[in-house]
């Protein structure tokens, strides 16, 4: 971890975890901002950061909340995985179903994501994880021991919901043996609560 950095900020009514993964020279990949997006861009800004991209690793509305604002602050692309497109189509429905607010239009996608996602010399490759949804991706850097996995997998055995129509408990545990065949010694950085890692997760499965 010695080349970059990983800021956590967690957002929102359903807590999800924003990430923040600078370089040393301070260019940034903004991970899933699902939401206060004044608050994400007051930090960006107090680390003094230089986004250069915002990836969603899958397109429910609690992980995209805050793109649109963030996109436009920046003047930074937004993308995700071709999969996932309806979901994103759906977010301005689903938080109103979800949360009882309209939080406005969806985000505009500027292009779906391709391998791999380069910023300065930090360079994640795209691991097609579906099962949570059928565009989930984890972003995987081996130098770094890093994977950032969305929710795929949680600390202490936890694993992402299969049960929406367009999920998939077969494909995801497909998913879960590739992220679980990652070097033990590699970080999991998911959606939702705490970080964990490969050799913390393998007993509970």
């Amino acid at each position: 971890m010695q080349y970059i950095k990983v800021f956590t900020y967690t957002v929102g009514q359903l807590q999800t975890n924003c990430y923040v993964v600078a370089t040393a020279s301070g260019q940034a990949v903004i991970i899933d901002p699902g939401d206060d997006a004044d608050y994400l861009y007051r930090q960006i800004q107090n680390e003094q950061l230089k986004p250069q991209v915002i990836v969603a690793t899958h397109g429910h509305f609690d992980h995209l909340g805050a793109v649109t604002e963030l996109k436009t602050a920046f003047n930074i692309p937004f993308t995700i995985h071709q999969e996932d497109t309806f979901l994103v189509n759906r977010f301005r429905s689903s938080t109103l179903h979800f949360l009882n607010f309209d939080p406005g239009p969806a985000p505009a996608i500027n292009y779906h994501l391709t391998n791999p996602v380069v910023v300065g010399n930090l360079r994640f490759t795209i691991l097609p994880t579906p099962g949570h949804t059928p565009g989930s991706i984890c972003l995987y850097s081996s130098r770094e021991k890093v994977a950032f996995v969305g929710d795929l997998i949680f600390a202490e055995g936890g694993l992402g919901r299969t049960d929406f129509r367009y999920s998939s408990s077969e494909d995801l545990h497909h998913s879960l043996e590739k992220i679980l065949s990652l070097p033990k010694s590699t970080t999991l950085y998911p959606g939702h609560g705490p970080d964990t890692t490969v050799a913390a997760e393998l007993p509970f499965h």
